[in-house]
């Protein structure tokens, strides 16, 4: 009998532990105090459709739920047409972003022939750059979220985009006169392979490191504060992601249910500029 409530003692505990949210200097994604602004405009960049339940939900749910809260954006590099269901996963892009409470008008596909959904071929920085100028600038982005210059998955696609991000901002901060001041870019980062598949663990082991820094900074008042953000999503959020991920219905082959259960990046977004 004892061990039996020991048991449900620690099951009700971890429950608890995940029921909400929890994040970490969150404020790291705050715009960059040279552009003379408070307020925080995001731009998610993901090179197909799906990327942004895949692998971006915590963040960009709890960006959602944020006060004040910023304005966020998405824009997607390709249709995602590998296989020939471009159409079809831009209606499956459409309805997964409506879940994760992506605003309508600030949503965009990109279909161009230099930026075709291909898992042999890196896209040219510059013409990234090129591609996403626009959006960025006429939108006065402070903040662009994308992949690391790993790409979590090794996709040539994903790890293009913080080259051509970063080519942006290059450009930006050299153009003469510019009314505009580049954004500041953050790339999801690339953990290992064992702990990429922990699943729900991951988010008890981010929390546990999140409350031993707690402890430390109020410990030690001069200690350094770590240099990324984290994210990290309950009960709610983990729904919700999974929700939106079975949007892409094209997508759903079995593997990807077991993503569904065992990714980090469902449950745990760190983010380093």
């Amino acid at each position: 009998m004892n061990a039996v409530l020991q048991v449900l003692a620690f099951v009700v505990a971890l429950a608890s532990l995940l029921s909400l949210p929890l994040h970490s200097n969150v404020h790291l994604l705050s715009p960059n105090p040279e552009t003379g602004t408070n307020t925080s405009r995001i731009l998610l960049l993901t090179a197909h459709p799906d990327d942004e339940c895949f692998f971006f939900a915590p963040t960009i749910l709890a960006l959602g739920k944020q006060t004040p809260q910023p304005e966020i954006y998405s824009l997607c590099l390709s249709t995602g047409n590998a296989e020939g269901l471009g159409e079809t996963r831009k209606i499956e892009l459409d309805l997964s972003l409506d879940v994760m409470g992506i605003e309508r008008d600030k949503r965009w596909v990109v279909d161009h022939p230099l930026l075709q959904d291909n898992f042999t071929m890196k896209w040219e920085a510059s013409v990234i750059a090129d591609v996403i100028a626009p959006y960025v600038v006429d939108n006065e982005i402070t903040t662009i979220l994308t992949f690391d210059t790993q790409g979590i998955s090794s996709h040539p696609n994903h790890y293009s985009l913080p080259f051509g991000a970063s080519h942006l901002v290059q450009s930006l901060s050299s153009a003469e006169a510019s009314r505009y001041k580049a954004p500041r870019v953050f790339g999801l980062i690339t953990v290992p392979v064992l702990p990429k598949y922990l699943g729900i663990l991951s988010a008890l082991l981010a929390r546990f490191e999140i409350f031993l820094e707690t402890a430390v900074s109020y410990a030690v008042p001069e200690w350094p504060s770590p240099p990324s953000s984290v994210f990290t999503s309950g009960f709610g959020e983990y729904w919700t992601a999974t929700c939106a991920l079975r949007e892409h219905g094209s997508q759903l082959l079995w593997f990807r249910y077991l993503y569904m259960l065992f990714s980090r990046y469902m449950w745990v977004n760190e983010w380093i500029e």
